[in-house]
């Protein structure tokens, strides 16, 4: 069945870890007839958590996309990890849907990955409603965690449906809405709605109010009614609730117990009537002249849409996932990657629930769909009918915050873990694999050490290939604190033409950034002009390898004063010799020191983890810049700290926070060392250069 716009529906489930989102989503594809019957985490054989290794950890790692049919609508739900180590995840379902469903606790009220995601949902103004989860836990409290909420986030909720009953003695709810209750079914069954029990009649009458103000905000009009007759009727409501949700004015809440299908026809009739359609919000697109114009999603224009998720499958191969922004897609017709500015043959199309594909004929603009074995296309990639439309936004991933350099335990198979280590990159934007040049390491990051693990762990069962990990090697920088001056004269007689260059050369620091500064000085001719270039690339050569540990030179200025060369025997390689030789001993007379990598480095945690995070920071050689008071009850700090300090920061804070926080990095400058630290640093970097000799020989 082929769906228009206006009756396709996108969202994605969200929230903090182990806060029921699989369950929530695994009982409404069976409430919505998706599925014949229901499974649990524990058993691995949910529509969502499908992969092995989400099967083994009984936890959400991939974000998964299945479908409904719900009052002639059909309803895209992406269930979505609750780890930060997956944030990549869901992104990509922000992305694509027109709002979120946050599922919240009602023992705990909005934890930290709810607050981060909130945020993260804000800067899209991005409309999201809240489902109370487990109220039929005696430590469940909806009212606090409603109050948890409005705190938080500063937000006026809207209670769409109120639970009959707490903990034990919870019933069902009632759906303010339509004016009617929904008893908790019996297991396996289906709400049936009935009359509200009249001692619940005035919380019925008092949420109707709390609407009918929501309401109102969002149409003019009826603000004006609502404040002149303090009431509206059941289509104003909806309509309404329909324009405030949709511009993000409120927030709508839900509350049930999912596991016992309590509380979701309710859910699905908000999705399928009130929540907006793609017709409702914008797109980003980027100009030629590289800035960005919000663009409406057209049925009626021709073909466009961007990649959302790439994911790979042991039958289907490269499976790319599809949000179509105007026009439709249909199978076998080729389109431009926009992006990579290349041709596309679009096989077959399909739908999905969970991994189970189902192949369809057409897709509307603002519906997901899945197109397999795309070979040039990549996740944010733009697809479109016409070779000169604009690209859309890319997604935005956040950089990674956890590194580790990885080697192959059998040196053989180095080449196949890097090809694997590529290929997962390609499909996660939240990894880098690349190899570091400067600390001769092939350097994997990510947003956590569960995430890289699980990389890893997939790589063995797959391939067999064992990889080792180690803490990455820092990019240490070497320098010069005077001035200092030597000469140096290469001399070589084998026969035949000789080698001769003779290079006097002086070298100073520069100010920290400033990086390098080449000077001839040369009078009378000391050294012919042509010989100049080799000169300076001797001293670049140099300066790959300082006298202290071998680590780049820079932030020097280097003077050539005087030379001589031979009418026969001197060359550019000769003098290239001489002046990379002259510079080491000049550096070695003018006090090196070693330099090492400053980050900038923002913190965000629960105000009651500042102090803790403040004296962590100090023992890292941090230097506090300031500390910001964000809401939500959220503090985030900032400081600058050695790059050193923070290599297993992701695990630290994780463990200093209880899981709670987050941070962000970015390179800033370069500060020296000296002292024990120094020679620690040293001594490892010639114990690693001793190593590799060993293992080249």
């Amino acid at each position: 069945m082929d769906f228009e716009t206006k009756n396709v529906r996108n969202a994605a489930i969200s929230g903090h870890g182990q806060t029921g989102k699989t369950t929530l989503f695994e009982h409404l594809m069976f409430v919505g007839k998706a599925i014949a019957q229901t499974a649990d985490v524990e058993s691995g054989k949910t529509v969502s958590d499908n992969s092995p290794e989400e099967i083994s950890r009984k936890i959400s790692i991939y974000t998964t996309l299945s479908h409904l049919t719900w009052n002639n609508k059909i309803l895209n739900i992406w269930d979505t990890p609750g780890s930060s180590d997956f944030v990549g995840e869901v992104i990509s379902a922000f992305r694509s849907c027109e709002y979120a469903l946050m599922l919240v606790d009602s023992r705990s009220g909005a934890q930290i990955e709810t607050v981060k995601l909130w945020r993260d949902l804000d800067r899209r103004n991005k409309p999201r409603m809240v489902f109370m989860n487990r109220v039929d836990d005696d430590r469940g409290n909806v009212a606090a965690a409603n109050k948890d909420i409005h705190d938080k986030f500063n937000v006026e909720i809207t209670p769409i449906t109120i639970p009959v009953g707490n903990g034990s003695a919870y019933k069902g709810v009632i759906d303010v809405l339509k004016g009617k209750m929904y008893k908790k079914p019996a297991p396996g069954e289906i709400e049936k709605a009935e009359e509200i029990p009249a001692d619940y009649m005035e919380m019925y009458k008092n949420a109707r109010d709390v609407i009918a103000g929501s309401a109102a905000e969002g149409d003019d009009d009826l603000l004006v009614k609502f404040i002149d007759e303090g009431q509206l009727s059941d289509e104003e409501i909806s309509l309404g609730l329909k324009s405030a949700f949709a511009a993000n004015k409120i927030v709508p809440v839900f509350a049930g117990d999912p596991i016992n299908n309590s509380g979701l026809v309710s859910l699905l009739d908000f999705m399928a009537d009130i929540a907006p359609s793609p017709l409702e919000r914008l797109e980003t697109a980027v100009t030629a002249e590289n800035g960005t114009a919000s663009v409406k999603i057209l049925p009626d224009k021709p073909f466009s849409a961007l990649v959302v998720k790439t994911a790979g499958d042991q039958f289907s191969g490269k499976l790319s996932y599809i949000k179509v922004l105007s026009g439709s897609l249909t199978p076998d017709v080729e389109v431009n990657n926009i992006t990579r500015h290349k041709k596309e043959k679009i096989g077959k199309i399909y739908r999905c629930i969970g991994k189970k594909l189902e192949e369809v004929k057409a897709v509307a603009a603002g519906d997901i769909c899945i197109a397999s074995k795309l070979a040039a296309t990549e996740t944010s990639d733009t697809l479109a009918a016409d070779p000169e439309a604009m690209c859309f936004k890319p997604l935005r991933h956040p950089d990674p915050v956890y590194s580790i350099a990885v080697a192959a335990a059998d040196k053989k198979a180095e080449d196949k873990m890097s090809t694997q280590l590529s290929k997962a990159a390609e499909t996660d934007r939240t990894l880098t694999f690349q190899y570091n040049a400067e600390t001769r390491q092939n350097v994997l990051s990510g947003m956590g050490e569960l995430q890289l693990s699980i990389i890893l762990e997939r790589i063995k069962a797959d391939t067999g290939i064992t990889v080792e990990t180690s803490i990455p090697r820092i990019a240490y920088r070497e320098t010069v604190q005077k001035k200092a001056e030597a000469e140096y004269t290469h001399k070589k007689q084998s026969g035949g033409h000789g080698q001769y260059a003779r290079v006097v050369l002086s070298v100073q620091p520069l100010k920290r950034g400033e990086e390098y500064k080449f000077t001839n000085a040369v009078f009378g001719g000391a050294i012919p002009k042509n010989y100049i270039p080799g000169v300076e690339k001797g001293v670049k050569q140099a300066m790959e390898h300082g006298v202290l540990a071998g680590y780049p030179v820079t932030d020097i200025d280097v003077t050539v004063l005087d030379g001589k060369d031979h009418p026969v025997d001197s060359s550019d390689l000769a003098f290239q010799l001489a002046a990379r030789n002259a510079l080491s001993d000049a550096m070695v007379k003018a006090s090196p020191i070693l330099l090492e990598p400053i980050l900038n480095l923002s913190v965000w945690v629960d105000t009651k983890y500042v102090g803790d995070i403040m004296s962590d920071l100090s023992s890292r050689r941090g230097r506090i810049l300031g500390q910001n008071t964000i809401g939500s009850g959220i503090e985030e700090i900032k400081a600058q700290v050695p790059h050193a300090e923070l290599l297993r920061y992701a695990i630290d804070l994780r463990a200093i926070t209880s899981a709670t926080g987050s941070f962000e990095t970015s390179f800033d400058h370069y500060d020296p060392i000296s002292g024990k630290t120094a020679d620690n640093v040293i001594a490892e970097a010639k114990a690693f250069n001793a190593k590799l000799s060993e293992e080249k020989e």
